[in-house]
This record gives structure tokens, C-alpha cells and sequence, in this order.
């Protein structure tokens, strides 16, 4: 079920949620969703780098993130400190991006541990949660 995040949801197994078009999100230790009003980064509310950042700083080594196609580079220096925390990162192929910017940032910074067709990540996903 996809479900647009509030805050205080707690994080749940086959549950899917973004961030509202007007806040930040990140994820707590406890798995606790919170909103956060601070202003944009790097041009983006919500940002992906924000919420990368709160999963490796909440996760470290549990930590799995994904940047898929977008305009830009948001994503990359949080996928970065994910993979630093010694979590799993992916980022998509050239090849099966709308937009190659996200992910070739990511590629870029030394972020991404794999580089996959979109159509092959969520099975490397399930492999790192195995």
C-alpha cells in the first residue's frame, strides 16, 4: 500500500510512503516518520539527499537506497552516505532512465555499489534483504 507520509507513522513492512510536496522526510531510529519544514535543498522540498541522510544515519549498515531517474542531483550525496554507513546502493542504468541525471550523479560521486536496469533492481532489493 503506497500512503503519503505524516508524521509520528511508524515505518511498516509492505507499506510504501512519500513525502508530501511540501516538507522533508526522515526516518527515525525507531522507524518513526517526521516531517521536516526547513527550507529547500539543493533547490528540492522534499529532498532525497534529506532523506537518505536520516536512513544511513538511522540505519548505518542496514540501509538499502535506490536513485532511480530524475533531473538533477538530489539523491547523490545521500546515497553516498549510505553506502560510507556500509549499507547496500543502487542506482538505475543510463539505458532504462527517462532522465540520466539523478542516477549519473550518484554513479558519479562513487555512490552507487550497482548500476541496474530498472527492471532488474527490485530483485537485487530482495537479494540484499535476504
Amino acid at each position: 500500500m503506497v500512503h503519503e507520509a505524516s508524521n509520528g507513522v511508524k515505518v511498516a513492512q509492505s507499506e510504501i510512503f512519500i513525502a508530501p510536496s511540501n516538507a522533508h522526510l526522515t526516518v527515525s531510529p525507531t522507524g518513526q516518520l517526521q516531517l521536516d519544514q526547513s527550507p529547500p535543498v539543493g533547490g528540492f522540498k522534499p529532498s532525497a539527499d534529506v532523506l537518505l541522510r536520516s536512513v544511513a544515519r538511522s540505519f548505518g549498515a542496514r540501509a538499502i537506497g535506490a536513485v532511480l531517474t530524475g533531473m538533477g542531483s538530489d539523491g547523490a550525496q545521500g546515497l553516498l552516505e549510505i553506502k560510507k554507513a556500509g549499507g547496500h546502493t543502487v542506482a538505475q542504468d543510463e539505458e532504462t532512465c527517462v532522465v540520466f541525471g539523478m542516477p549519473r550523479a550518484a554513479i558519479d560521486l562513487g555512490a552507487a555499489q550497482v548500476t541496474l536496469p530498472l527492471c532488474d533492481i527490485a530483485d537485487q532489493l530482495l537479494e540484499w534483504l535476504s
